[in-house]
């Protein structure tokens, strides 16, 4: 089982940033806040979707998930706090919030399926944010030039993500998931979720005044598909989910721990579960 531990991060996020925040760069900026407008709805789903999944399991199985589930709620409850405030700070600045609107859309589209499903989207989603949260402790150059605290925001969610990376999986196989369903769930998640992002990031940039501009775009494929972009380096890691033996503990996340043992003047603990 994995011990979970819920967090409160100790930075200021009441006072407002720009606009392009990420260090002045257009891109980094757009595409780190289009990130974020998904994150609130898109981590109640995730928590609604794995309470609901353990409440199926039987009795023996709810206890022994029962904590770790605990400190997934708990953390995502977090993240989806600290992003509403991020985003409140874009919206007084004109950016519209589409991708929260469309999720929303899908979301009550698909609100009658099998609890199987919404739990095996989330482990799919969980796979993405994992590897992207890995990504970026070892690239915080992608957030070079942001202010000290949103740095820490970024880091600190991504270290949680690689934390609970196995938790929305393990529910999965533990309702005896389909591999074949979560394969295909993994497909579509990926296309929407890669579309909806990159979507939501021109949207950004024509806000920005940014959308036509050529260091934009040189920014963007540095960012996503430089030999060690985001996308391109992280290719074989998306891939692995494919396989029947795929296990999320199998992508070793050592630098999530050593970001919290490293940064605990960053935060406070509130809740502990195992």
């Amino acid at each position: 089982m994995t011990e979970l531990v819920v967090r409160r991060l100790l930075i200021d996020l009441n006072t407002p940033f720009e606009a392009r925040w990420n260090g002045g760069d257009a891109f980094r900026s757009a595409f780190f806040s289009a990130l974020s407008m998904s994150f609130p709805v898109g981590e109640q789903y995730f928590m609604d979707s794995v309470r609901n999944g353990l409440k199926t399991l039987p009795s023996p199985e709810q206890e022994r998930f029962a904590a770790e589930v605990q400190g997934f709620v708990g953390q995502e409850a977090t993240h989806r706090r600290i992003h509403a405030l991020f985003n409140g700070h874009l919206e007084r600045l004109g950016f519209r919030n589409e991708i929260e609107q469309r999720a929303l859309r899908r979301l009550k589209a698909n609100a009658h399926r099998d609890v199987r499903i919404h739990v095996a989207a989330t482990a799919a989603t969980e796979h993405f944010t994992a590897i992207f949260a890995d990504w970026m402790l070892h690239h915080p150059e992608a957030l070079e030039g942001a202010e000290p605290r949103l740095k820490t925001l970024w880091l600190w969610h991504s270290a949680e993500e690689s934390e609970h990376r196995n938790t929305a999986y393990d529910i999965y196989q533990a309702m005896s998931g389909n591999h074949l369903w979560r394969i295909r769930i993994f497909r579509y998640i990926t296309v929407t979720f890669l579309s909806d992002v990159l979507r939501q990031t021109v949207r950004n940039l024509w806000h920005d005044g940014s959308l036509f501009k050529l260091s934009t775009w040189r920014s963007g494929a540095k960012l996503l598909f430089a030999r060690d972009g985001m996308i391109r380096s992280n290719y074989g890691l998306w891939r692995d989910y494919l396989s029947p033996q795929f296990h999320p503990s199998q992508h070793e996340a050592p630098l999530s721990a050593q970001w919290l043992q490293d940064n605990t003047a960053q935060f406070s603990v509130v809740g502990r579960a195992a």
